[in-house]
C-alpha cells in the first residue's frame, strides 16, 4: 500500500523535492546566499515533507484499505472513511451499484420462484393423465405391446420424478423428517415400482439385509434408492442385483477411535456392463453421461449427480466400484446415530 500511495502523489513529491533541489542549486550559483543556512532550511522541509506525506497516508490510504479488506457483500457499512469529496464520490458509486444488483438479484429470485413453482405444478397435473395412463395399461392384452408401453410410462414416470426432486433438493433441508428407516420396506416399494421393467428383462433381486434399520429421511433415501436401482437395472439382462447392508466394523474402528458405535454400509451390485475406469471419478458430475451412456444415448446425467447432492444433505457417504464388464457396486455409508444426530442438532 505504501508503494502505491508513493506512485500515486509521485507529481506532487517529485515537485516539492524538486523545489528544494533548485533552491540548493541557486545557493550555489549566488554566493551572496549562505548555502549552509539554506541547505539547513532544506533539510528541514525535507522533514516536513516527510511528516505531511506520512500522515496523509494514513488518512488517505482508511478508506481504501477498507476497500481490500471487504469481503465484497452487498453490506457497505464495513467500508471505513469515505471523508474526502473523491471518495465519497467512489463510496456513493458503489452504493448505487450494490442497490441496482440487488433489485436485479431480487427480481431473479422472484422469477426462479414463479418458474419453480409453474414447473412443480406442471409435473403434478401431468401425473393425473400417468396415472389414468397406468390404469389403462392394464387392459392390454398384447403382453409383448403391454411391456413396451409399460417401460416407455415408466420411463416418463421417473424423469419427472427426477424433475420434481431437483426442484425441492435446495430446499429439501425444510422437507426432513428424521428417524428409523426400514430398509425392507423402502426397497420392496422402489422394486415394486420397477417390476414390470424388470420381469421384461429377466431381472431378479437378492436381499440380505444384516441391518435392518437406519437412521435418516426415509422419503429421500427411496429417492436415492431409486435412482441406483434404475441404473442397475438399465444396464442390465438376466441377473440378479444383490443388495446388502451391514456394519463396517474396520472402518468404523479408524474414525470413532475406540467408540462403542458402528457404520453402515448398504451396498447395490448389479452385473451389467459396469464403468470404465476412466468414468468412475466423473460419474457424480451433472451431465455427464459416461460411454455407456453414450451408447445408448437414454442417459441424462442427472440421476448420479441427484443421487449425490440428497446424499450429501443427508450426510450419506456414496462410493463406487466397478469393473468393465463385471458390473458395479454402489455402496452407501450412513453415519452413525450419535454422530449424525449432532451434525443436524437434533
Amino acid at each position: 500500500m505504501i508503494l502505491k500511495y508513493l506512485i500515486e502523489r509521485r507529481s506532487w513529491i517529485l515537485l516539492l523535492f524538486g523545489l528544494q533541489g533548485i533552491s540548493l542549486l541557486i545557493a550555489y550559483v549566488d554566493q551572496a546566499l549562505s548555502f549552509s543556512s539554506l541547505l539547513y532550511m532544506v533539510g528541514l522541509n525535507v522533514l516536513i515533507i516527510v511528516c505531511f506525506l506520512f500522515v496523509n497516508y494514513l488518512k488517505e490510504t482508511r478508506y481504501y484499505k477498507s476497500l481490500l479488506t471487504w469481503d465484497h457483500t452487498y453490506e457497505l457499512g464495513e467500508i471505513e472513511g469515505n471523508a474526502t469529496p473523491f471518495e465519497q464520490i467512489v463510496h456513493h458509486a458503489l452504493q448505487e451499484q450494490t442497490l441496482r444488483y440487488k433489485q436485479q438479484i431480487h427480481t431473479n429470485v422472484a422469477l426462479l420462484e414463479q418458474e419453480k413453482d409453474e414447473l412443480l405444478a406442471w409435473i403434478h397435473e401431468v401425473k393425473t393423465p400417468l396415472t389414468a395412463m397406468s390404469l389403462m395399461l392394464d387392459r392390454v392384452d398384447d403382453i409383448s405391446l403391454k411391456n413396451e408401453l409399460s417401460y416407455e410410462w415408466l420411463r416418463i414416470h421417473h424423469l419427472l420424478d427426477q424433475q420434481l426432486h431437483q426442484k425441492r433438493i435446495p430446499f429439501m433441508k425444510n422437507d426432513l423428517v428424521m428417524g428409523l428407516v426400514q430398509l425392507e420396506d423402502v426397497f420392496h416399494l422402489e422394486i415394486q415400482g420397477l417390476r414390470s421393467w424388470c420381469i421384461a428383462r429377466g431381472i431378479g433381486f437378492e436381499l440380505d439385509f444384516e441391518v435392518q434399520q437406519v437412521v435418516t429421511d426415509e422419503k429421500w433415501l427411496g429417492f436415492i434408492v431409486r435412482q441406483l436401482l434404475t441404473n442397475a437395472v438399465k444396464y442390465s439382462t438376466a441377473s440378479d442385483i444383490v443388495i446388502r447392508s451391514y456394519k463396517d466394523r474396520e472402518k468404523d474402528k479408524e474414525m470413532n477411535k475406540g467408540e462403542n458405535e458402528e457404520s453402515v454400509k448398504l451396498s447395490i451390485s448389479d452385473q451389467g456392463r459396469g464403468i470404465l475406469e476412466k468414468d468412475i471419478p466423473r460419474i457424480f458430475d451433472k451431465g455427464f453421461t459416461s460411454s455407456n451412456g453414450r451408447q445408448q444415448g437414454d442417459a441424462s446425467g442427472v440421476g448420479l449427480y441427484l443421487t449425490k447432492q440428497v446424499a450429501a444433505a443427508l450426510n450419506i457417504q456414496v462410493d463406487v466400484s466397478s469393473v468393465w464388464g463385471e458390473g458395479s457396486t454402489f455402496t452407501l455409508t450412513f453415519s452413525q446415530r450419535n454422530k449424525f444426530l449432532k451434525v443436524n442438532g437434533m
